[in-house]
C-alpha cells in the first residue's frame, strides 16, 4: 500500500462510484469522461493494493474495505468543501459562501425567507443549504452553521437555544368537508386518519404515549419518513397531521383540531467555535439567531 501521495480527485471519484453504483453514473455525477472514472478507480485500487468494488449485473458492489473507507473519504470531502468556502472571500469580509444545514421543514418552509432578508443586507453573501433530518457533523466541517431541533451534544460547538416552535394538529378544509371532527385524540387514532412516520422516527408515537394514547405506525393513514411529504399529505387533504403553528397560519385552508393538544420543539443554532471567527459566518449566525427568536415562541425563563 502506497498512499503517501494520495490525490483527492481519486477519493472524489471513489465516493461518486460508491454513491451511484456504477462508473457511468459516477462519471455523469462528476461531469467527467467514463474512461477517466475507470482510470481513477484503477489507480486508487493499485495504490491501496486491494479491490474496492465487485462487478455484478446490477452494477458495482462495494467491498468491505470500500465501506470502511467511506467515512474517512467523506471527511476529506467535507474538508475540501470547507476549504473552498474559506477561500470564497477574505476572512474579514462579509462575503463568500456560508453552508447551513437544517431539517426538512425548517430548510424549506422557514429558512429561505430568513436568508433572503440577510441577503438584502449583505449582497455579497452566497448560501449553500443542506436540507436533511440527519445531524450533519459540524466538527467535520460538513456545514458552517446548523439549525437543530434538539440540543447538540458534541464538544467544541457553540450552541444557542434561540426559541421554540409549537406544533398542533391540522386538517385541510376539504378533509373536514367529508370527515367528522374527532372529539378526542383517542378518537382520531381509532379513525385511522392520522398522518405519520413510516420507519425511522417514532416521536409521534412517543408523544401520543405521553398523553396516554397507545398507537402503532399501522394506525397512520399516510406514512412517510419525510416531514415534507407528511406536510404535503396534510395540505392534500389525505389526513390529519402535526404542523408548526407558524407554518399553518400561512395557509388559510388549514384548520386546527383539538386546540388543547400542542407539542413544542426547541430551536438550536449551532456552529463550530473556529468557524465563528470568520466574519461571514458570525454575521449569518447572529442574524439567524435574531430571526429565529422572532420566529419561535419566546424562551421560558
Amino acid at each position: 500500500m502506497s498512499l503517501q501521495r494520495l490525490d483527492w480527485a481519486l477519493c472524489r471519484s471513489f465516493l461518486a462510484i460508491l454513491r451511484q453504483g456504477s462508473l457511468s453514473g459516477a462519471a455523469r455525477a462528476l461531469n467527467v469522461a467514463h474512461p477517466t472514472m475507470r482510470r481513477h478507480l484503477d489507480e486508487l485500487e493499485a495504490m491501496i493494493g486491494a479491490a474496492l468494488f465487485v462487478r455484478s449485473p446490477s452494477g458495482l458492489i462495494p467491498t468491505a474495505l470500500a465501506i470502511e473507507l467511506r467515512e474517512p473519504a467523506e471527511a476529506m470531502e467535507a474538508a475540501a468543501e470547507a476549504l473552498i468556502r474559506s477561500a470564497s472571500a477574505e476572512a474579514g469580509d462579509v462575503a463568500g459562501t456560508v453552508r447551513i444545514t437544517a431539517s426538512e421543514i425548517m430548510g424549506v418552509e422557514v429558512l429561505p425567507a430568513l436568508l433572503s432578508a440577510i441577503k438584502t443586507s449583505h449582497a455579497s453573501l452566497d448560501f449553500e443549504v443542506a436540507v436533511t433530518n440527519k445531524v450533519q457533523d459540524l466538527l467535520r466541517r460538513d456545514a458552517d452553521i446548523a439549525i437543530r431541533m434538539t440540543r447538540p451534544t458534541q464538544s467544541d460547538l457553540v450552541a444557542r437555544k434561540v426559541g421554540e416552535t409549537r406544533l398542533g394538529l391540522y386538517a385541510h378544509r376539504d378533509w373536514l368537508a367529508v370527515h367528522e371532527i374527532p372529539a378526542s385524540l383517542e378518537a382520531l387514532v381509532r379513525s385511522r386518519q392520522l398522518v405519520g412516520y413510516d420507519r425511522s422516527d417514532p416521536s409521534i408515537l412517543q408523544g401520543l404515549a405521553a398523553r396516554g394514547v397507545n398507537a402503532t405506525a399501522a394506525d397512520f393513514c399516510f406514512r412517510s419518513d419525510s416531514d415534507l411529504a407528511q406536510l404535503a399529505a396534510i395540505r392534500a387533504a389525505l389526513g390529519v397531521g402535526f404542523c408548526q403553528l407558524k407554518i399553518a397560519d400561512r395557509d388559510p385552508n388549514l384548520r386546527r383540531l383539538l386546540a388543547n393538544l400542542e407539542f413544542g420543539l426547541e430551536i438550536w443554532l449551532v456552529a463550530h467555535t473556529t468557524n465563528l471567527s470568520t466574519a461571514r459566518v458570525r454575521v449569518v449566525f447572529d442574524a439567524l439567531a435574531q430571526a429565529l427568536q422572532r420566529y419561535g415562541s419566546p424562551l421560558k425563563s
